[in-house]
């Protein structure tokens, strides 16, 4: 009996050490192929953003045990090809470190004087200790205000500010994503937590969503959090001349409209996370619909399809406001996204380009749609370094 017993402790211990090496290599995968599905898509964000706990995690398989059979030393050759594919994006975000100060000085060749009301904390673009501990910072709170009511409701708006002294502080309005029909003011704080205490006011808004809205009623709430905030700017210790938005996804999709089309000249610049820029292109070139329905989603925000509503895509989309007087543009997308395509960013950039707008496309090829969901993984340091450095630069 004790000789059976150890022969299935054997047989069991092997199975599951098998078992596992599968699942971690599996997971691994999703480092460098694009997901087939919503649920696997935000798997990928934590194998890509958190990739090098996922390879520590994997020579587990190493435990006491593994020599005495095929079996155990197939699991570590599986496990160990699992660790290196779960590393493989802070691999490709070296190139990216190594050229990214370089390319902001290219972009941006000059820095407005901002009169060291802002400092910038982030000295180098990737920091490997970061990696493993996380990025230290003084959360801060945030104090709700309405800034308008409309269609019988209250529109809030979240404030950060770290400061209590009397000085007017350059100012950034941060907009939610959540293909504009779900999300809120308090997605991903971290961030604004982040530059307010490095001396800007931020202002992270909610606005009217889809089914009960549709657009242009998000622009027109953004447009009315922008006057609020300037009407009361000496109370909350903001300039209101020196205003920066940025968004996240469709939140992008309404920083760049806004700033784009309003040509507001308080708004010193835009900052576009994976957003969409051309929104007939949106339709035309959809994502996986396992992933999400593109086409449902641009049908309700905008009330129907290209055909349909020509002009309403055309005048929806940022991409068509482009010219002399467009506010620099910072453009952050991952180069497998797969709800918003990165060709949104690229022909965004291009049309920027030929305006001769300063502008930045931060092109993070391991990354996904969300990829700053973790705030000290690769993308997630690359994007801060880029966003303190283009606020500095234009406030």
């Amino acid at each position: 009996m004790s000789r059976q017993t150890s022969f299935l402790k054997a047989i069991t211990s092997r199975y599951v050490r098998l078992a596992y090496a599968l699942l971690v290599f599996a997971l691994s995968l999703l480092a460098i192929f694009e997901a087939p599905t919503n649920l696997l898509w935000m798997t990928a964000i934590l194998v890509t953003e958190y990739g090098h706990f996922l390879a520590i995690l994997s020579l587990i398989v190493l435990l006491p045990g593994w020599r005495h059979s095929w079996l155990g030393r197939f699991s570590v050759m599986v496990a160990l090809i699992a660790s290196l594919l779960a590393i493989t994006p802070i691999l490709r975000a070296l190139p990216v470190k190594n050229q990214l100060p370089e390319q902001f000085k290219i972009a941006f060749d000059k820095r407005s004087d901002n009169g060291n009301l802002v400092k910038i904390g982030r000295q180098d673009p990737l920091d490997f200790s970061d990696l493993l501990f996380g990025i230290e910072f003084r959360s801060i709170e945030s104090s709700p205000h309405v800034y308008c009511r409309t269609d019988g409701k209250d529109l809030t708006l979240d404030l950060y500010r770290a400061t209590t002294d009397n000085l007017a502080r350059p100012g950034v309005i941060v907009i939610h994503g959540g293909a504009w029909r779900s999300g809120d003011s308090k997605q991903l704080p971290d961030l604004n937590s982040y530059l307010a205490s490095r001396g800007y006011v931020v202002a992270a808004v909610n606005y009217r969503l889809v089914p009960h809205s549709r657009y242009p009623a998000p622009i027109s709430d953004i447009q009315s959090a922008i006057t609020y905030l300037r009407d009361h700017a000496s109370e909350f210790g903001l300039d209101p001349t020196r205003l920066v938005l940025l968004g996240r996804s469709a939140g992008a999709h309404l920083a760049l409209q806004t700033a784009y089309a309003s040509d507001e000249p308080a708004i010193r610049g835009v900052v576009s996370l994976y957003g969409p820029a051309d929104l007939y292109y949106g339709y035309t070139h959809p994502a996986r619909p396992l992933v999400i329905d593109t086409k449902r989603v641009l049908e309700d925000f905008l009330g129907g399809n290209p055909t349909e509503l020509p002009e309403t895509y055309r005048s929806a989309s940022p991409i068509h406001y482009v010219g002399a007087n467009t506010p620099p543009t910072l453009l952050i997308h991952g180069g497998r996204d797969e709800v918003v395509s990165p060709e949104q960013s690229r022909r965004l950039a291009r049309r920027l380009e030929a305006s001769d707008v300063p502008n930045l496309y931060l092109h993070l090829p391991w990354a996904t749609h969300g990829c700053d969901f973790n705030f000290s993984g690769p993308s997630g340091q690359l994007i801060l370094y880029a966003i303190e450095r283009f606020l500095a630069w234009g406030n």
